[in-house]
């Protein structure tokens, strides 16, 4: 099968370089264009990043010739690719307004970035709890105009531990939870040689993290009206979001409560065999056990179990009945895997598959 061309939109960035290492020898798509700010154009990929590659896995060789773009030139980025990886660093109606010029070329756009979560006719998926939301994307291109181009866009990084959860549980009806989220240094872009402050230091405050929190899985158990998705009325979530000194891996702690009855064993069966479209298509990305329960008393810990499978997987564990709420758990998701490019390249995958990319 011949591969996509894919653009990485801010490529220099660390999810940006987490796209590249994720799309190094994918099946379907391929990196071809690399395109960053203005001061990054012009330059080889090795040499625009210089010191800064911030993964644990090398650079992929393929990648350090490519010659950087600059990302406002977007007829020169997009003529000689089939979609676009967006994780630019720029405010939110720029990044709204670049990521609509994109699509308008024609041009799919797979978005990490928050500016486009609440466009009302911009599906915003977790590919295996809202993969239909995908149909919302027609009523976007009429709205721009286009016949291939369009914005799809993965949420935020900290509800990956709980809301996959959450829908595993659905039968049993969870209406109101409280969640705080233990969130890694790279979800703000940096390592610990970048932010040598943080080490052995916890921070209670993260920008407008907990809003996202509480509200965007509200968009993704949501349903299609017409030409928007209207949120899920259901459940209400409250929120606090704690940066702590891990690199990778979000934990969460969570108190749920259902309207039915549900036991210890019934929730556990709910979470082990829930699978979704990504494993029935066997998607390339997809994880064989979406979430899996970890019995021990102390995990999920972040240093055994965040890159679970490959990091597109949520380990949960320490389920217990709650003395105030029904029930209590802790889980754990990888931060820029399943909460950032690899959550992109999972939907990529799964539009591709359906026919829209």
């Amino acid at each position: 099968m011949e591969k996509l061309r894919a653009a990485i939109l801010g490529g220099t960035g660390m999810v940006g370089q987490r796209f590249i290492a994720l799309l190094h020898d994918h099946p379907w798509f391929e990196v071809k264009v690399i395109a960053a700010s203005p001061r990054s154009a012009g330059k080889r990929y090795e040499d625009a990043v210089g010191g800064r590659w911030k993964l644990e896995v090398p650079m992929p060789e393929e990648v350090k010739d490519i010659v950087v773009k600059d990302v406002s030139d977007v007829e020169n980025v997009a003529k000689d690719v089939d979609l676009c990886f967006s994780a630019v660093d720029m405010t939110k109606d720029e990044i709204r307004s670049i990521e609509e010029a994109y699509a308008k070329t024609e041009t799919p756009v797979i978005s990490n970035n928050s500016a486009h979560r609440w466009t009302e006719d911009v599906p915003m998926i977790i590919p295996e709890i809202n993969p239909s939301h995908a149909e919302i994307i027609e009523a976007q291109k009429k709205r721009l105009g286009t016949k291939r181009g369009f914005i799809a866009v993965k949420p935020n990084c900290s509800i990956q531990s709980y809301t996959p959860v959450f829908y595993a549980w659905r039968e049993f009806e969870p209406y109101e939870a409280v969640v705080s989220t233990y969130q890694a240094i790279s979800g703000a872009g940096k390592t610990f040689k970048d932010w040598p402050e943080m080490e052995g230091n916890v921070i209670p405050y993260i920008g407008g993290e907990e809003e996202k929190s509480e509200k965007e899985p509200l968009k993704v158990f949501g349903h299609i009206e017409g030409d928007r998705i209207v949120n899920y009325e259901g459940l209400k979530i409250t929120s606090q979001c704690i940066r702590v000194p891990v690199l990778y891996g979000h934990t969460a702690s969570v108190f749920v409560k259902f309207k039915k009855d549900p036991t210890k064993e019934e929730l556990i069966s709910a979470m082990e065999s829930f699978s979704g479209e990504p494993q029935k298509l066997g998607l390339p990305s997809a994880p064989k056990q979406f979430i899996k329960y970890l019995t021990e008393d102390n995990r999920p810990q972040v240093q055994l179990d965040v890159n679970y499978e490959n990091g597109f997987g949520v380990t949960v564990g320490r389920l217990r009945p709650d003395s105030v709420y029904d029930w209590k758990f802790v889980g754990l998701s990888h931060n820029t895997v399943r909460g950032a490019a690899g959550g992109g390249v999972l939907c990529a995958e799964l539009l591709k598959a359906k026919g829209y990319i």
